[in-house]
């Protein structure tokens, strides 16, 4: 059984803070692309342009979405105020910068106040965003469950392979 989203339009939105943020939210570009799920990708800062963050999330709903992914950096107000303004899972990505290197941005997303819960992964960890946005999206979708689990297994496969190799290398 194939995947439900395929050819669907976006269904995960990627928003970044800043377009310095690219670099990091590239990870999650990356794993949507390999399991095939449409995303859309943009810059919305929730202090510069706050009417922008507001609609973005209003309208995501409507506009086909199921899952947002938020990355942002120091004070990380983006993925709070998408969340405030969507009943959709909102992950967010707290990024590395900073004069506190990315403990602050981690703070502001996981300390969000009851009743607007925004999923975190570790600062940085856009990879685990995308992830956990395809494991909820899978919930809905045989066919990208049958995907992860796949992946899942080739993940304890590689594992193997280095234990393996690591034992080889010991006994020589």
């Amino acid at each position: 059984m194939a995947s439900k989203i395929e050819g669907t339009g976006p269904v995960v939105g990627i928003v970044l803070g800043s377009d310095s943020d690219l670099p990091v939210m590239e990870e999650a570009v990356k794993v949507l692309r390999d399991f095939g799920v449409p995303f859309e990708i943009g810059v919305i800062s929730a202090h510069r342009s706050p009417r922008r963050a507001v609609d973005y999330a209003a309208t995501a709903e409507e506009r086909g979405l199921q899952v947002i992914i938020a990355g942002a950096g120091m004070a990380a107000h983006l993925p709070g105020v998408l969340a405030a303004c969507t009943c959709l899972p909102v992950i967010g990505v707290p990024l590395q910068g900073g004069a506190l290197n990315g403990v602050d941005a981690l703070y502001a997303i996981v300390q969000m106040p009851p009743g607007v819960p925004v999923a975190t992964v570790a600062v940085n960890g856009a990879l685990n965003a995308a992830l956990l946005a395809i494991q909820m999206l899978s919930l809905g979708d045989a066919g990208l469950r049958r995907q992860f689990r796949a992946y899942k297994e080739r993940l304890a496969e590689e594992v193997a392979v280095k234990s393996a190799s690591l034992q080889a290398k010991m006994q020589q």
